[in-house]
């Protein structure tokens, strides 16, 4: 497991929220994308005060798979619900995510 994992169940994620913009021909919130992506930073702030805790309950398969079956889920009543709100924080978060494993990755790299 690791980056590479979490960014494969991010790119399914983010594919799964961009279907559900196209599939109810949502618009989307600069002001939501942007709360995505700060949920996202302050989570991994959160997380990295105990990252041993964080990886043992994350890197369970069931864990990552539950997860993901949840954030869509969420996301697919939340397309129903108010999908312009719903869908923007997903893939403001989703993105936030995955540029911070890019920055983390680069970060090592270079070391």
């Amino acid at each position: 497991m690791g980056a590479r994992t979490d960014a494969a169940l991010a790119v399914v994620a983010l594919g799964a929220f961009v279907a559900l913009v196209l599939l109810v021909d949502a618009s989307l919130s600069l002001v939501y994308l942007a709360l995505g992506a700060v949920g996202t930073l302050a989570f991994e702030l959160l997380a990295a005060r105990d990252p041993e805790l964080v990886r043992y309950y994350w890197e369970r398969p069931l864990v990552q798979f539950v997860s993901l079956a949840i954030a869509v889920g969420v996301a697919a009543i939340g397309a129903r619900v108010a999908p312009t709100a719903v869908l923007s924080l997903c893939i403001g978060a989703t993105v936030a995510y995955l540029v911070f494993l890019a920055l983390v990755g680069a970060v090592r790299r270079s070391r």
